[in-house]
């Protein structure tokens, strides 16, 4: 089979045609490398699948292409077995999962590759994804690519972990961990009143912002804690405390006195959001959620609004963090609550497959890596 490949004039025509794209690739890396190489590699992987369907070398296509690249090419690292096994699982992913929509190449990315001279852009395999989705796919690493595709089970939320990724600008260790953290189906899913107490857009944005329930796996708590034990542990790890909240939380501090009347009292955790531009108070509870204690952080919302808010300043928002929480009795108890205000639970430990526990990145990298990106972002 091996043999009958490396002799067949049709093969033959159709490497030599691949190594013309490699070479012109290799040309215009130095100004578009990440977007150009994705763009080769969907056009490998388009080819594989079709010869593969429609040809007569079957599975020996892969193992012999690869050697045959890797000796043309002996610098790129991308031409290996393995790699071009991914290449053809990322387009067919892909491609046979979203809408097909006919657009030319250019259209696609933010540097027009179809006005790229001396290169034919095949318009099979790039013309038929989504304009949106080929110019999100070849923004970011190959690697986040891999890693995308490898853990999430559909397009749609392939798809918000590329965007959030080019957004957020997320190292690859941040990324692995909000998938298998389950970012995508945790997001927005908060028991608010934000829909009755903000204006548009603020509320949805705020909606977005919260999540449920909160993934504090990084803490080692005793079977028997309090509000401030939790409230230190947190803070031990206040970096990793600040990438579980997301995007735009500032800390501000932690028991943060108001006075009231002749009374003083004590706000567990106050945040400003960036992004929201406005205060967040955040209570921690280590019971399950009660009515009582959405009428408490009512109180502090109206305090923060009256004594710290300043003219250009958001409405404060609440958030209650409970360890369980009934979404019935929270609807109830938030429905007369003007401030607004959301519920979530937290999780103290995130059960996940032995197989995926290994590959977990340790909260030292993880700080790590968003430091980078804080660093990078400061830049």
């Amino acid at each position: 089979m091996k043999s009958n490949l490396i002799m067949d004039k049709e093969y033959k025509d159709w490497l030599s045609e691949i190594k013309l794209k490699v070479r012109h690739t290799q040309l215009k890396a130095a100004v578009k490398v990440n977007t150009e190489l994705l763009v080769l590699y969907w056009e490998l992987g388009a080819d594989i699948v079709a010869k593969q369907e429609h040809a007569k070398w079957g599975e020996g296509l892969i193992d012999r292409r690869s050697k045959d690249l890797m000796s043309e090419f002996p610098d790129m690292k991308g031409f290996s077995r393995s790699n071009l096994m991914y290449v053809k699982k990322w387009y067919l992913f892909y491609s046979k999962s979203i809408a097909i929509v006919q657009q030319p190449v250019g259209q696609f990315t933010k540097q027009p590759v179809s006005q790229l001279p001396a290169r034919k852009i095949s318009q099979q395999p790039v013309g038929q994804i989504g304009q949106q989705v080929i110019a999100q796919i070849t923004q970011i690493p190959w690697g986040h690519n891999i890693a995308i595709i490898s853990k999430c089970k559909n397009v749609k939320e392939a798809l918000y972990y590329v965007q959030n990724t080019i957004i957020h600008n997320w190292s690859r260790s941040v990324l692995v961990h909000q998938i298998e953290s389950g970012l995508y189906k945790r997001e927005g899913k908060s028991v608010t009143n934000f829909a009755l107490t903000l204006p548009k857009p603020q509320s949805d944005l705020a909606e977005q912002t919260l999540k449920d329930p909160y993934i504090f796996d990084f803490l080692s708590m005793m079977k028997k804690y309090d509000e401030r034990d939790l409230e230190n542990a947190l803070l031990t790890h206040v970096t990793q405390f600040l990438l579980e909240l997301g995007v735009g939380f500032a800390f501000l501090g932690r028991q943060v006195p108001v006075q009231v009347g002749t009374k003083e009292f004590f706000i567990d955790l106050l945040f400003y959001h960036t992004r929201l531009h406005c205060y967040v108070v955040i209570e921690l509870k280590t019971g399950d959620f009660e009515p009582a204690y959405a009428g408490q952080l009512n109180f502090y919302i109206k305090a923060v609004d009256s004594q710290l808010r300043k003219e250009g300043d958001c409405p404060t928002i609440g958030l209650l963090l409970c360890k369980n929480r009934d979404k019935l009795v929270a609807e109830y108890a938030l429905s007369d609550i003007h401030k607004p205000i959301g519920v979530s639970e937290y999780k103290l430990t995130h059960s996940l497959p032995k197989k995926l526990k290994s590959s977990l990145p340790t909260i030292e990298q993880l700080e790590k890596e968003l430091s980078k990106d804080i660093i990078k972002t400061k830049k």
